[in-house]
């Protein structure tokens, strides 16, 4: 029915996350009525930025340069690695503007299901990283996932060679949260994660 472009962008669309057959297909028709605006433009950027972004081979965050800008700021505190899982992660702390140590992005999790081990990572990365005289925390900033808590246990135990303190994000009860909405393993994560007031 369309030509075979235009199937093909369809395709390409659709393996994007959160777009499936009939949403790429809107999204298609909608690039194609904008041509000027934003097909054209948009065709530009993926262009530019396949040929200048690259993964950091320190952190492994996304930049125009390696080490990127993150690894290379002097104003960073050395003494602190944050460990998330994939680049989104470290994006998303990034705008909170609250952390100023340096990143140390895993690439995924371990997951027996997906075949994904530890060699699939990049941990043995970062207990190279940790052992460094500067750094003395790392905090792990991983998901509150089975595959999360799962990584994160065995990052803390690769992790008891190394001469630095490990900590995690906290979890529980969000910023405008009510108790009545939430579910009894986030209640209990608060419940056990209370401090003085």
């Amino acid at each position: 029915m369309n030509s075979p472009e235009i199937e093909r962008l369809i395709q390409l669309l659709a393996k994007l996350p959160g777009l499936g057959p009939r949403s790429a297909r809107r999204v298609a028709l909608h690039l194609m009525k904008k041509r000027d605006g934003l097909l054209t433009p948009l065709a530009e950027a993926l262009g530019a930025a396949a040929e200048a972004v690259r993964t950091c081979s320190v952190c492994g965050n996304l930049d125009t340069r390696d080490p990127c800008h993150v690894c290379t700021d002097p104003r960073r505190d050395q003494s602190t690695l944050c460990v998330v899982e994939e680049v989104g992660d470290l994006w998303a702390l990034e705008r909170t503007n609250s952390f100023k140590g340096l990143y140390h992005v895993l690439g995924g999790t371990l997951s027996a299901l997906e075949g994904i081990g530890p060699d699939d990572l990049s941990i043995a990365a970062l207990v190279n990283r940790a052992r460094r005289p500067e750094v003395s925390e790392v905090i792990l900033a991983l998901n509150a996932t089975v595959e999360g808590q799962t990584t994160a246990h065995y990052v803390t135990d690769r992790l008891t060679e190394c001469d630095v303190t490990v900590s995690r994000l906290a979890h529980g009860v969000p910023v405008g949260g009510e108790l009545d909405y939430l579910d009894e393993g986030t209640l209990t994560a608060a419940l056990r994660a209370r401090r003085p007031f």
